[in-house]
């Protein structure tokens, strides 16, 4: 299992709204060693908090370009080319009742070395 690195997040409780502002998965992750992985390999996302974020986004950035992920049942697979990989995954927990209401958020960055 590996740790992602907490970029930006806001927080919302009883009325106050907390906000973090980070530097970007690829300025962050600098010097952090990546993620080995196989070509295609299966990543799961797997996050012991409660409640479970009910919305997410995935992005990766690579040479400079960047795309969003389809994610489905928490995994995706690592590209099947070799190279450095940069992610962003955005987590939102949003209101079941209110629409486009979000109690918080969050954004946690890894790299993955496709080899």
């Amino acid at each position: 299992m590996y740790e992602t690195k907490l970029g930006t997040y806001c927080w919302d409780s009883k009325n106050q709204s907390r906000c973090v502002d980070t530097i970007g998965p690829v300025e962050l992750l600098k010097g952090e060693n990546p993620v080995t992985v196989q070509p295609g390999e299966v990543i799961t996302f797997v996050m012991n908090y409660e409640p479970q974020p009910n919305k997410h986004h995935v992005n990766q950035i690579y040479e400079d370009i960047s795309e969003e992920v389809e994610v489905k049942e928490n995994s995706f697979h690592a590209p099947t080319q070799k190279g450095t990989y940069f992610y962003s995954y955005g987590v939102w927990w949003m209101d079941e009742h209110v629409e486009n209401l979000s109690h918080g958020d969050a954004f946690y960055y890894f790299v993955l070395k496709v080899v």
